[in-house]
């Protein structure tokens, strides 16, 4: 991509209107456009990393045997009526139809996956299952000034699973609790991310957060030294939890907990039979007798994600993302002004697209060199190749990384090479 062609514009100075420092600073490098409160359009450099999120989680929805559908966002109120949740979730969206049919615009989809995938559910041969969608969420948040935190429409990735036996969704939570964070590993913010107990509520004994540390997070948590688990605020002062959760348990344990800020970047659930139960949905067990499916949800949102790294991740030039989910993982600089060198980083431009780099290629001519760098940090594109007068006094590129500032200088080939044997490892 020429950054001449790209549509974007970066911003001197933060919005006022915007109190969250993700949001500022995506507004700032052009990734994102405020439309009202919660609401927000992606311009090419915001949707090509979303994409790059989403990608990922399709990645390792693979690993856990995930299969990818969509599901209707319109759904009748008929099916949350049937599971009891049409009057008691208050930030659902209701919409009149025409002879007066109600529908809701899903925050969520229990209510539809488990009429549809249970459909095709007969008998024990045909579970374990597990589906997966990224979609669009809405909900009626009424605060909604925490940028891509908390917003009334938002990307979510939602998989569910279905079982015979609890004991075979115990052991399919676990792997998919594994394989939580090691998605946010790869999103680079896997050192900051608590695998949090939570209630449970009407679903089971707990649920599971996954819980990213920022002073900017709606959340507190309180973190067991020398782990990597935490526990949600609301069961901090259960005695008998804190004896489940915790190993050798002793009174006062909780005095040394490190109480922190934080953001939920996702959360998984045991269903059990709340939502197979109000559809009978069930299935013939391998002794001829009928018993009923069970279920479990898992949450990842994308946006969340996306907002949570700009947040964690970022310094006091902009924005730094990690090299899986940056729009571009390469950021081609020419500082070239005669016609003759241009024409010189234009082949390398090409040399790179033909050795598969992801580049965007800062090629403006009527741009001074400042103002380019300014505004690559601000980007926060992870590498970044310079293409000036060390190159045409030696013919080496000079290779900036992001995030630590340290400068390599080598030629064009020697990139290629080992950026592609890096790649093969």
């Amino acid at each position: 991509m020429r950054q001449s062609n790209l549509f974007y514009k970066t911003q001197k100075a933060s919005n006022v209107q915007e109190m969250s420092k993700n949001a500022q600073l995506l507004t700032r490098a052009g990734f994102i456009h405020k439309l009202m409160g919660g609401a927000y359009s992606y311009m090419p450099l915001g949707f090509r990393t979303l994409n790059k999120i989403e990608n990922l989680i399709r990645q390792y929805m693979q690993t856990v045997n995930g299969q990818e559908v969509m599901m209707p966002v319109l759904q009748p109120s008929d099916v949350w009526k049937q599971t009891g949740r049409w009057d008691k979730i208050d930030v659902l969206y209701k919409i009149h139809g025409h002879a007066d049919k109600e529908y809701a615009l899903s925050p969520t989809n229990e209510e539809v996956v488990t009429p549809f995938v249970t459909n095709f559910i007969s008998s024990y041969k045909d579970l374990p299952k597990a589906v997966f969608q990224i979609q669009n969420k809405f909900r009626d948040e009424p605060r909604s000034k925490s940028g891509l935190f908390r917003c009334k429409e938002f990307r979510m990735n939602d998989l569910y699973s279905f079982h015979e036996s609890q004991a075979d969704l115990d052991m399919y939570y676990e792997k998919v609790a594994q394989m939580y964070m090691e998605f946010y590993t790869d999103c680079g913010i896997g050192d900051k991310t608590y695998f949090t107990y939570a209630s449970g509520g009407a679903f089971a004994k707990y649920s599971h957060e996954f819980q990213t540390l920022t002073d900017a997070g709606e959340d507190t948590i309180y973190i067991i030294p020398g782990t990597k688990i935490a526990i949600n605020r609301e069961i901090i002062g259960d005695k008998c939890a804190l004896r489940d959760i915790i190993p050798n348990y002793t009174d006062g344990i909780e005095k040394t907990f490190e109480q922190k800020r934080a953001v939920e970047v996702g959360n998984i659930f045991k269903l059990g039979t709340r939502f197979t139960a109000p559809f009978d949905a069930n299935f013939i067990d391998n002794k001829g007798q009928s018993k009923p499916i069970i279920m479990g949800c898992y949450g990842i949102g994308p946006s969340r994600v996306m907002g949570t790294v700009a947040e964690c991740l970022s310094d006091d030039r902009g924005l730094v993302w990690p090299a899986k989910i940056a729009p571009f993982e390469w950021h081609l600089i020419s500082m070239a002004v005669k016609d003759d060198e241009i024409a010189v980083v234009d082949n390398i431009y090409q040399q790179l697209l033909n050795a598969q780099f992801d580049v965007l290629y800062d090629d403006r001519k009527d741009v001074r060199g400042g103002i380019k760098f300014a505004e690559s940090d601000l980007i926060g594109i992870p590498n970044r190749i310079i293409i000036g007068k060390t190159f045409f006094n030696t013919g080496n590129v000079e290779v900036k990384d992001r995030k630590n500032g340290n400068v390599t200088q080598m030629s064009v080939n020697d990139l290629i090479r080992l950026t592609q044997q890096t790649k093969l490892r």
